[in-house]
């Protein structure tokens, strides 16, 4: 179970493939851990590197709060950590959030975005401060069921599928998760998408109802490498409701960068 140490406490980390294979790092949604990813990692012949971003899974939870930034530059500090000077870099919702700002900020170090159902700017500050308010008073299960269904389609969610990642979500820190959504009420990264130039694969899922299509697509016009790719019938995390899917149109996405 490996872990390394950050100035706020400690990050877990998954580090797998083969070490000589082109590496591309993970980043999870709010309200998931690395295990989101593992219907897609376990279906590329990559260095997959995945961590539980601060509040998440096995990481430890910061006492202050934290940006999008903060959570790129631990992202950074995983990849020297592991002597890994490129890597692909996907995330989804927050997680891709988190490489955008890797992207913006430590521009030589990533060779590639996946950027999965996520955008430069999600929610407003009312929305997440309601969301913040529903947890500190009724607590993550009050909300559960709405946040599944922006999650899932509905024939994953009527599915028992769904139902681990119901118990994930459940089961998630209560700060780590209101301080992620603070995060994300601050975090507006259209400004810094302008210099990013690199290769970009935008997914959006048809029936996503926390970052839908039309969101996707305004994003990916800010970046100037970025080409989009809807995927029918699934949600907001097609790495758990459609990872076959994503794991071949990462894979092409990549392969077709070196043809």
């Amino acid at each position: 179970m490996p872990i390394f140490i950050r100035p706020w406490g400690h990050l877990h980390y998954k580090d797998e493939g083969p070490k000589d294979a082109p590496a591309i790092l993970f980043a999870n949604s709010l309200g998931t851990d690395l295990r989101m990813w593992d219907g897609v990692t376990s279906l590329l012949p990559l260095r997959t590197i995945r961590f539980d971003k601060r509040g998440h899974g096995l990481s430890a939870t910061p006492a202050q709060d934290w940006t999008v930034e903060d959570a790129a530059a631990d992202a950074i500090a995983l990849l020297d950590h592991l002597n890994i000077q490129t890597a692909a870099i996907a995330g989804c919702s927050v997680g891709g959030m988190i490489a955008q700002a890797m992207a913006i900020h430590h521009p030589t170090r990533a060779t590639a975005l996946i950027l999965s159902n996520t955008a430069a700017k999600i929610g407003t500050a009312e929305s997440w401060a309601a969301r913040i308010t529903a947890i500190e008073t009724g607590g993550i299960a009050s909300i559960a069921d709405t946040i599944l269904q922006r999650w899932f389609p509905h024939a994953f969610l009527n599915s028992a599928e769904h139902l681990a990642w119901r118990t994930m979500l459940l089961r998630s820190d209560p700060l780590g998760y209101i301080q992620t959504c603070r995060a994300l009420s601050l975090a507006d990264l259209r400004a810094g998408l302008a210099q990013v130039t690199i290769p970009t694969l935008m997914l959006a899922g048809s029936e996503d109802q926390s970052t839908p299509p039309a969101l996707v697509r305004d994003t990916a016009a800010l970046i100037r490498n970025a080409q989009v790719l809807e995927l029918q019938g699934s949600g907001h995390i097609p790495a758990i409701d459609a990872p076959k899917v994503t794991a071949q149109a990462i894979q092409a996405f990549l392969g077709g960068l070196h043809a």
